[in-house]
């Protein structure tokens, strides 16, 4: 066919020529399903940067294991979630769209919150279903699920779920959750200190919970299965997590598979066993993370044991900066950890849901033996919701328009490639009550005073001649105790008008 044919061809398939070469390259670029790494992602729940001994040398908590992962990875001393609370940063990792574009714009889902990831859009675990992979998630979702009565009524989402949460038949099938978001199995909880205080499994609970839960047990009201003990919850979900991974290799050895792994911890309920109680110098705290820190070295472990450790790209971080609660009765005061000694923000500023980096600046390893240098340590600016693009990277495939608007390509720093810095032009940052900050190389402008979190004052209105918001060169002040807003007010105008490009660009990632 001659060039002109083919271009007509193509125009009335409804395919641009650039489009069809396009497609031919990333289908010959596209390695094999035996060739692809497994993929593992573990997300901490509220686990602070300075939890790990690696990364704070005064941390009251043993972290063995992390510590040996942190050896054998690369460490990013810059990463980021998105949002500093867990339902949009949950989100992002597994759409690479910010949250703050969905329909949550501030906060989290509540008990019985409606499914939040959009019908259609693409996910990780979707594109990776593409390419052959088995697909599995074990912990804890708060990405909403739909609820629904014996007679079909679905439950409307938010606390008291609308009035009509007594009529929820838990004999039916749950839909809206992973299944339908990617993965092919699920096992977890909606979320430990929510009902349904039970485990579910795919689209189902596990049992039906049919007692209210205990006023003297931790948690919001809600129904509960029978004998639901709150400690239990870790322990069964790497029991889970280990089986995943050793039926898979067992089962199909040459097809890869990806687990997403998002542990209910150091969250509160803070319920350590009683084999982790007084481990640490860090109170119940302490002795969770060090718990949670036992968890991740059994899956590591299982991955060894099942042979599959040096084929297998393991991620480990955490959903947002810690509320460093000392975990007395399960919980304790926002800061109290603190008075033992050990802080989990260290060093930087701020807590969970904070604007500050103490809210989203979070430990970040990455280990894939033979292909990222084990012991390399990044300075380079990350957030999670590059996951999407890195993954898609990996795969050789091109992200389409409508997916991935806020997600790139971590693959080059990762495995040591030459690449123009910094990866990317900005990050932004979002606070628990909606707070925006974006961060672009030194600088971190801050759109609001006070912390717009946690941390008290959590906003503050300027007084006359004060300052509206908050500016901070990071490579002068890490700390962030110096406002330069008034002194600066070129970098605030620049960064200013940067964030509102992407949000009425709807993306921050050029268009493919």
């Amino acid at each position: 066919m001659r060039r002109s044919g083919r271009r007509e061809f193509l125009r009335r398939a409804g395919v641009s020529l650039a489009a069809a070469t396009a497609a031919g390259r990333l289908a010959r670029a596209a390695p094999a399903a035996r060739d692809l790494p497994n993929i593992v992602f573990i997300l901490a729940d509220d686990m602070g940067y300075g939890d790990l001994n690696c990364q704070n040398p005064e941390s009251k908590i043993p972290t063995p294991h992390l510590d040996r992962l942190a050896a054998e990875s690369m460490r990013f001393t810059d990463a980021h979630a998105p949002t500093s609370v867990c339902t949009p940063t949950r989100y992002a990792i597994l759409t690479g769209r910010y949250c703050w574009r969905s329909s949550l714009k501030r906060g989290v889902l509540w008990a019985w919150g409606r499914p939040l990831i959009e019908d259609g859009r693409l996910t990780v675990g979707g594109l990776l279903k593409r390419h052959g992979y088995r697909t599995g998630c074990v912990g804890k979702w708060h990405l909403g699920w739909d609820w629904r009565t014996a007679d079909g009524e679905v439950v409307l989402g938010g606390g008291a779920g609308g009035g009509n949460v007594d009529r929820i038949d838990f004999r039916k099938p749950v839909a809206g959750g992973p299944l339908t978001k990617g993965f092919d199995y699920y096992f977890g909880t909606a979320v430990p200190n929510f009902p349904p205080y039970c485990f579910l499994e795919n689209d189902r609970t596990v049992g039906i919970p049919t007692v209210p839960k205990p006023k003297t047990m931790f948690g919001h009201p809600g129904p509960m299965l029978p004998g639901w003990k709150l400690e239990e919850i870790l322990p069964g979900l790497e029991a889970k997590a280990v089986e995943f991974v050793d039926r898979h290799v067992k089962a199909a050895p040459d097809r890869p598979f990806f687990l997403y792994f998002p542990l209910t911890g150091p969250h509160t309920p803070i319920a350590p066993t009683k084999e982790f109680q007084g481990k640490t110098k860090a109170g119940a705290y302490g002795d969770f993370v060090h718990q949670i820190d036992h968890h991740v070295g059994r899956l590591l472990a299982a991955l060894k044991r099942s042979g599959v450790a040096d084929n297998t790209l393991v991620i480990f971080t955490s959903d947002n900066g810690s509320p460093c609660r000392d975990g007395t009765a399960m919980s304790g005061p926002v800061g109290s950890v603190r008075r033992l000694g050990h802080d989990p923000s260290r060093p930087w500023r701020g807590l969970k849901s904070d604007a500050w980096d103490g809210g989203h600046r979070v430990p970040f390893l990455a280990r894939w033996p033979g292909r990222i240098q084990a012991g390399a340590v990044s300075d380079e600016p990350i957030c999670h919701v590059d996951f999407l693009a890195t993954v898609a990277a990996l795969l050789g495939e091109a992200l389409p328009e409508d997916a991935g608007e806020d997600s790139h390509n971590l693959l080059p720093v990762l495995l040591g490639r030459p690449y123009r810095r910094p990866l990317r032009e900005a990050i932004v940052h979002h606070s628990g009550n909606g707070m925006f900050a974006v961060r672009q190389g030194q600088w971190k402008l801050i759109l609001g005073r006070g912390s717009g979190g946690f941390s008290k004052p959590s906003s503050v209105r300027p007084k006359p001649g004060e300052p509206k918001g908050q500016l901070y060169d990071l490579r002068a002040d890490p700390a962030e105790q110096h406002n330069l807003w008034s002194e600066r007010q070129d970098v605030v105008r620049r960064l200013t008008a940067l964030l509102d490009k992407y949000k009425h660009a709807g993306r921050s990632v050029p268009r493919p």
